[in-house]
């Protein structure tokens, strides 16, 4: 039986998929069983784009690796054997919903809002980690014996989206799950994930997916322009399946009260009655501009976040599904554009108001001969505000009130992930600075510009020298750049065994995973007072390369 690594002996196939196969494997270092994913690039795939998902594929499993949930699998390690990479994960006895629908057929909504609820759990989790699945599915869903819904694969797909084969990669999975901003090529989010959960939730209540069609093309072309076939078994769960399926990622329905209504459904209860109301702007989204609509009523068209109408609301009879959707989405439009319309007549008023107070009161003190202020009142020294407000505007009639607030731009994240490009050194000391161990750190910022403050660090505290350093992320630039250390540091006449990370402390605080490697001096070379005459170690110099 092969062994990986020298430790995990594989021991049968647990399942096959378009991007390697799943082993169950047991562990002889620490005595137990795990799952190990052999990955395996597209063929045909060119030496340089194979060896490049490789190493996305790597880093992302280490980002996974740092997802600590109960519904979420956890990755125990990344070893690479035959020059590709190899997943080391838990093994959970149990059946994919994919197997379970398979053989049971659909399911009742209890229990798919219960399912639903672990898997949203898993992913807030890894949405707060900065990583995004983009392959949500049944076949990824594993419901084990102990009751748990554990989602899998994370990562797989965020490597195949990243990488110059982001259609092939798709393809190779599930269209049907894909979120319509994906099909169009726009940069995902969270929102991408919580649509491919909608649609894992109606294909286990109605049997299949919505805009499933006999080719992967019109497929998506479904994803993207058809409307969502209204659920017929879903009872409770409907409106949860249509918040999250709403084809704008900013109006589908928020994870926070997705899994409030999932947990609620799962219990028994009801989500109520009418459209779930959707929080577009979860944590370090922007903050938005709210506009309220006169107290005349909606724009026509458009449906309230009350209860729907009575029976007597209208003398026409009452539209089909189709139609109710399409007038809705119209009446949405509508409010929408009122909505800008009146956000950009409020500022416009505002700047005009703002630029005739400066050109009245110089330098925006008030007026110089001591007279009472026009503006906005002023603040003294101490916070304290001097003399009452005065306003601003003499217009006749209802005044429109405009609250500006201030754009929070999205939270910053930065992945990084280390691998040794030469691990082990054997000979004359001091090592030469083109065979000594060397290690390359791959960092990703999750938005632009960004200036990431690292340093090496190791174990034993030998070596690493260089203190803090910056890489810069231009403003539109690429998201991605790599840093080059060489540890060059040794023990004279001796082995030093060792391991080495990176740290970053800003803009947030995050470390890489220690990488391993041997320095063995095989003779002692004094060279220019390289070899302190007590033989401790000589450091090398980091050599970043942002």
């Amino acid at each position: 039986m092969t062994v990986i690594a020298g430790r995990y002996r594989l021991l049968d196939v647990l399942g096959e998929g378009g991007m390697g196969t799943v082993w169950r494997a047991r562990d002889e270092t620490l005595g137990r069983d795990v799952a190990v994913k052999e990955v395996r690039a597209p063929a045909g795939l060119p030496a340089a784009d194979r060896r490049r998902l490789y190493a996305r594929l790597e880093r992302e499993a280490w980002a996974a690796a740092r997802i600590t949930h109960r519904n979420v699998v956890t990755v125990y390690d990344v070893v690479t054997e035959d020059d590709r990479p190899w997943i080391v994960m838990e093994l959970v006895p149990g059946l994919t919903l994919s197997e379970v629908l398979d053989a049971e057929g659909p399911m009742p909504p209890r229990r798919a809002a219960l399912i639903g609820a672990d898997v949203l759990a898993a992913l807030r989790a890894a949405h707060e980690a900065g990583v995004l699945h983009r392959d949500v599915k049944p076949a990824n869903v594993l419901l084990a014996n102990d009751g748990r819904a554990v989602l899998t694969d994370f990562g797989i797909a965020a490597v195949e989206g990243t990488s110059p084969l982001t259609m092939t990669g798709e393809l190779v999975g599930s269209p049907e799950f894909l979120a319509p901003e994906r099909a169009l090529g726009r940069t995902p989010g969270p929102p991408s994930d919580l649509w491919s959960l909608g649609v894992l939730l109606y294909a286990a209540v109605e049997g299949n997916s919505p805009f499933r069609q006999n080719t992967p093309l019109s497929t998506l072309r479904a994803v993207v322009d058809e409307e969502l076939p209204p659920p017929r078994r879903a009872g409770p769960l409907a409106p949860v399946i249509e918040g999250l399926l709403r084809k704008e990622p900013l109006e589908r329905l928020s994870a926070a009260a997705a899994e409030e209504a999932l947990r609620l459904v799962g219990a028994g209860g009801a989500p109520r009655s009418g459209p779930v109301s959707a929080d577009p702007y979860g944590p370090g989204r922007p903050a938005a501009i709210t506009t309220v609509i006169p107290a005349s009523g909606p724009a026509p068209g458009a449906r309230g976040g009350g209860a729907p109408a009575g029976p007597g609301a209208g003398a026409t009879p009452s539209p089909g599904p189709r139609d109710e959707d399409r007038r809705e989405r119209a009446g949405r439009r509508a409010v929408t554009v009122l909505a800008v319309g009146v956000v950009l007549l409020l500022l416009a008023v505002g700047a005009l108001t703002y630029a005739l107070l400066r050109d009245e009161e110089p330098g925006g003190g008030g007026d110089p001969g001591g007279g009472p202020t026009t503006g906005a009142p002023t603040t003294s020294g101490t916070g304290a505000t001097s003399g009452p407000p005065a306003t601003a505007t003499t217009t006749s009639g209802p005044t429109p009130t405009a609250t500006r607030t201030t754009a929070r731009p999205p939270a910053h994240t930065v992945l990084v992930y280390v691998r040794a490009v030469r691990g082990r050194y054997a000979g004359p000391c001091p090592p030469p600075e083109t065979e000594a161990p060397a290690f390359a750190a791959t960092l990703t910022v999750g938005r632009t510009p960004a200036s990431v403050e690292y340093r090496w660090v190791t174990e034993s505290g030998e070596g690493a020298a260089g203190g803090w350093r910056t890489v810069e992320f231009a403003a539109g630039g690429p998201q991605e750049k790599r840093v080059e250390h060489t540890e060059a540091a040794y023990r004279a006449g001796g082995t030093r065994r060792d391991r080495i990370r990176m740290e970053v402390r800003a803009p947030v605080g995050t470390r890489s995973n220690w990488v391993g490697f041997s320095v063995i001096c095989e003779q002692a070379t004094p060279t220019g007072g390289a070899t302190s005459p007590g033989g401790s170690p000589t450091a090398g110099s980091p050599t970043p390369q942002p």
